[in-house]
């Protein structure tokens, strides 16, 4: 069997991709394979991620530390929010066009929030407010440190706190919940309903080998056993954590040095509706001494399949799987390769603190963790809550330059070969929220065809109305304003 696309995993990436692509050139042909038999059950499934739409608004790990001028550098949340509204306006084009069914289903409004309880705090959070009022995008952002005016924006968080604590918070309308997961279920619907496309579930794709320009893509039917093999122009690996082994398989030189460090979670959630309802916010503070990003404490309303419920966490913790469905706890130790394993073995000896960490966060007993929820809403009752799996990252290894190897990095990154005939999607936060812009920088890399003539740039313009825009300059405020506010009501946020 030969097609133009071989897509390998069904999470927001690989179907976005997907889509993108069957819209730009309607005539490719497209074959996804996925081990799971749902689509989207990974990291893109509604309750192993936040489901926040990172925007920059609330996540204080976007915005470094006050500098000696008292000032905060805004830059990367400015960056996060623009790419962001990609994600927005793509979604928006989907509803539009009847791929994605019930946008209710996929997004919510949401106010987010950014709240800090200790005095060297406060002045920070007043900085970062200070430095991100200046931009229009966050024009509407509020800043206060009265006790009444947070209980407004979010009761729990005042409710039972200490008068005497030191308490900061920013509050902006406009923020989103989103169900990752049933964005892409939709986007696999509507690929699977396209000519010349199919979508292949319980099936695990074993091995990639260079064929000429393209590759022979090896899948095994997981109830039969049975395998099989497709010729492909192009293939993507967006198999979240089982992207590693897969691009190792491929002996691609540029996935040579690369080392897979994979991060559990768990979260805190409960369902009691009295105190859900007290509730209505995404509320994000400040990592913890050692805390990746992944771990970032904040306190969520949730909507999943129309249930509404409060998330706590992460709690980060210790696992050598690289998948949570379809994982094992070998994959870390099958992944050792010679040329990563002295970055593996330098993970532990540069990043003692994150080791220990991670060690100490999954042994800990709920009433330990409840003492962090305390920090966000202090009359918190234990019986209310419950600890469930919260899903796992897989962050990337690899040296930069200058650097010792064996550095963790937090971020989304594409690999892709020199000859472009593969690509692959490493790293996690903000992954999601950011997943248009990222597949959108693949479509340029990989099929730069698909954009140079007009038909391309105008079918990408319907996608994407500011594709190849900058909405960042004062002077495109206007243009922001009028693209936003169209997303946001095809999308029935506003």
């Amino acid at each position: 069997m030969k097609t133009d696309v071989v897509l390998i995993g069904s999470g927001i990436m690989s179907s976005t991709l997907g889509v993108m692509l069957k819209e730009l050139k309607p005539g490719l042909s497209i074959q996804l394979f996925e081990v799971t038999e749902r689509p989207a059950q990974e990291a893109s499934n509604g309750w192993h991620n936040a489901g926040t739409g990172h925007a920059g608004i609330c996540e204080l790990s976007y915005t470094p530390d006050m500098g000696e001028d008292g000032t905060v550098d805004v830059t990367k949340a400015i960056s996060v929010f623009e790419d962001f509204e990609h994600s927005l306006q793509f979604w928006a084009h989907g509803v539009r066009k009847g791929i994605i069914k019930e946008p209710g289903e996929c997004l919510q409004p949401l106010p987010h929030i950014s709240l800090v309880h200790t005095e060297e705090q406060v002045p920070y959070l007043k900085a970062r407010f200070e430095g991100l009022k200046k931009h229009h995008f966050f024009e509407p952002m509020e800043y206060s440190t009265d006790r009444e005016k947070i209980r407004s924006w979010a009761p729990l968080l005042v409710e039972g706190r200490d008068q005497d604590q030191p308490i900061a918070a920013t509050h902006m309308d406009g923020g989103t919940d989103v169900n990752f997961g049933a964005i892409s279920e939709n986007f696999c619907d509507w690929l699977g309903e396209q000519e010349d496309c199919e979508t292949h579930f319980g099936h695990r794709v074993v091995d990639l080998t260079k064929n000429g320009k393209g590759w022979i893509v090896t899948v095994r039917d997981e109830e039969s056993g049975e395998k099989r093999t497709i010729e492909a122009d192009f293939v993507f690996i967006g198999a979240g954590g089982g992207s590693l082994p897969l691009l190792q398989k491929s002996g691609i030189p540029e996935a040579k040095g690369y080392g897979a460090f994979p991060i559990g979670g768990q979260w805190m959630i409960t369902a009691n509706p009295e105190v859900v309802a007290k509730h209505t916010a995404k509320v994000y503070g400040q990592a913890l001494g050692a805390a990746p990003t992944m771990a970032v404490p904040h306190l969520d309303t949730r909507v999943i399949d129309g249930e509404k419920y409060l998330l706590f966490g992460p709690f980060a913790a210790w696992t050598g799987k690289f998948l949570h469905e379809g994982g094992s706890h070998t994959d870390l130790p099958l992944s050792i390769r010679p040329n990563n394993i002295l970055s593996l073995i330098k993970v532990g000896l540069f990043n003692l603190d994150l080791v220990k960490y991670l060690v100490e966060q999954g042994l800990q007993s709920k009433s330990s963790r409840m003492q962090e929820l305390y920090n966000f809403y202090p009359d918190a009752r234990e019986e209310d809550w419950e600890v469930i799996d919260a899903g796992i990252r897989v962050q990337a290894i690899k040296q930069e330059p200058g650097e010792e190897p064996g550095i963790v990095h937090y971020g989304t990154e594409v690999l892709t070969s020199e000859d472009r005939s593969i690509s692959a999607l490493l790293g996690a936060s903000p992954g999601a929220s950011v997943s248009t812009q990222v597949m959108l920088e693949c479509v340029e890399k990989c099929f730069p065809e698909l954009l140079e003539s007009e038909e391309g740039k105008s079918r990408m313009s319907d996608l994407i109305p500011n594709w190849n825009e900058d909405l960042i300059g004062a002077d495109s405020r206007e243009r922001y304003l009028d693209l936003h506010a169209k997303a946001m009501k095809d999308l029935n946020l506003i």
